[in-house]
């Protein structure tokens, strides 16, 4: 399995592609002015208890008052065992009364960015992450990723962390799956690095008033290296020079096996262009996924929770129904499993395969989904097809999706469907400038767009369209076209 990562930087946003053997798998995007909050740590006030939710809610200072479960507050740890992140603090059944009252001030981390409506979800249980272990105050528990299969290895990487443990301060961890075979002294060094980081941010917390941000994780290109980048992983390109010599540096300190394969993009051509990430990126927002055989996936997501809709479309098979309807669904799982990584759906996902027949093509078809879903980086739960025929599944969900990202309710049809934001439009006409400025020659170029886009241009994205002027060494005009949609532009030659 051939894995490469391309990052995509300008001052605006960055994106992360994930390609496995030339397919799009995931995309990541982080605007510069909405960064993601999750494992920000603050100093919060209590500002209302909820007894009879069980919950109450916090200022934090962020935009809305953030979301805290009495299940999510730290009463005391567990002696532990060899499981993974989750399981290392016992959830609390006390009355949200007895834990939490109004003014209280309170220690909590971000586990889950604001969507939609709902403020940011909460937690007391603190994790601080590194790049071979995420670090507990306030728990004894040892975890070993699951993922970490070898016995042996499991206890020497667990008979490592205790042996260091004894000078530093007490608290539990979580040995992460890329920690595998890794030598004792890079794991000690995190644990030296972890008991600074939760030092200082213990000093913060004594010394600044609530609400307040205490620790800010590390931007998205960086939290991707730390988290999601191992060994299989062939290449890394980055097309941003400050960013790739920041990636570099870290590579040679933490990840010194993969630094030679981390590249500097300078080619003409956009990264993302020579990959089809574009293409995929505007696919993924589409309703309806064509599947090889000529059958389809309908994918509607909600707020409660996101739908797919298999159907058969012009597939008509060589045998019979049953046969064409089971080798639909088969396709159909793969496509499934890739469209939930590439727009990151998250929360209660409902599966409507065709109706089977067989019990056997059922059980494969399940057996065929979840061996799919195993390289998800999220945490994947199916509970099996329900009285309807339904397949009913859960992932883990901690930012928004890739249209919440880039797309607006969409005015027109009274919110019923989504279009993309000016702010997206702007970003894409950037993009399609430089584009046409290295392929062709011309005098000046002039950009078609909508009112609300050429507003944009000229309000909060001026500098930018200045700077992206002088850089081109062109001018840059603009002009309204009023018949023309949000989405709709034309940058034209002159």
């Amino acid at each position: 399995m051939s894995e490469e990562l391309l990052i995509n930087v300008t001052p605006h946003e960055t994106r992360i592609a994930f390609v496995e053997n030339g397919v799009l798998q995931e995309v990541h995007i982080e605007r510069a002015s909405k960064r993601g909050l999750v494992g920000n740590i603050y100093k919060g006030r209590v500002c209302r208890v909820l007894p009879g939710m069980q919950a109450a809610f916090i200022d934090a200072g962020l935009d809305r008052t953030a979301f805290l479960h009495a299940s999510d507050i730290l009463i005391e740890s567990d002696s532990g065992n060899d499981s993974d992140a989750g399981t290392h603090e016992r959830k609390s059944n006390d009355n949200i009364t007895s834990l939490l009252h109004e003014g209280q001030e309170i220690l909590v981390q971000v586990v889950k960015d604001p969507l939609g409506t709902k403020g940011a979800r909460l937690t007391t249980h603190i994790s601080i992450p590194a790049r071979y272990l995420v670090f507990m105050p306030g728990a004894s528990h040892l975890g070993i990723s699951q993922k970490i299969e070898d016995e042996l290895e499991r206890q020497r990487l667990k008979d490592i962390v205790k042996a260091n443990a004894n000078n530093l301060i007490p608290g539990g961890y979580i040995v992460r799956t890329v920690a595998e075979n890794v030598e004792e002294e890079a794991i000690r060094k995190d644990m030296f690095f972890l008991e600074k980081l939760w030092n200082a941010i213990q000093e913060r917390v004594v010394n600044e008033p609530a609400p307040m941000l205490i620790h800010e994780d590390l931007g998205l290109v960086m939290r991707t290296m730390r988290d999601l980048v191992g060994a299989e992983i062939e290449k890394v390109r980055i097309d941003s020079r400050e960013t790739y010599q920041r990636v570099a540096k870290f590579a040679d300190k933490f990840i010194p096996e993969l630094a030679a394969r981390i590249e500097l993009y300078a080619g003409e051509r956009p990264i993302f262009d020579i990959y089809g990430v574009e293409d995929e990126i505007q696919k993924a927002l589409e309703r309806k996924v064509q599947l090889k055989s000529g059958g389809y996936l309908i994918i509607d997501q909600t707020e409660a929770m996101t739908t797919v809709d298999v159907n058969t479309g012009a597939f008509v098979g060589h045998r019979n129904l049953e046969e064409t309807i089971f080798k639909t669904n088969l396709e159909a799982t793969q496509a499934i499993a890739r469209q939930l990584r590439l727009r990151n759906l998250g929360g209660i996902i409902i599966l409507d395969f065709i109706d089977m027949e067989d019990t056997e093509h059922r059980r494969q078809v399940l057996r065929a989904l979840e061996r799919m879903l195993e390289r998800d980086h999220a945490k994947t739960s199916i509970s099996g097809v329900s009285s309807l025929g339904l397949v009913e599944m859960t992932r883990k969900r901690t930012r928004e999706s890739l249209e919440h990202v880039l797309c607006e309710s969409c005015p027109t049809c009274n919110e019923r469907g989504s279009i993309k934001t000016p702010e997206t439009v702007c970003f894409e006409i950037f993009r399609e400038i430089l584009r046409e400025a290295r392929q062709f020659d011309a005098q000046q170029l002039l950009v078609l767009a909508s009112q609300e886009v050429i507003d944009l241009l000229v309000d909060e994205e001026s500098t930018s369209l200045a700077d992206l002027e002088e850089f081109i060494g062109r001018p840059i005009k603009l002009q309204v076209e009023s018949l023309y949609t949000q989405e709709q532009f034309d940058v034209v030659l002159m």
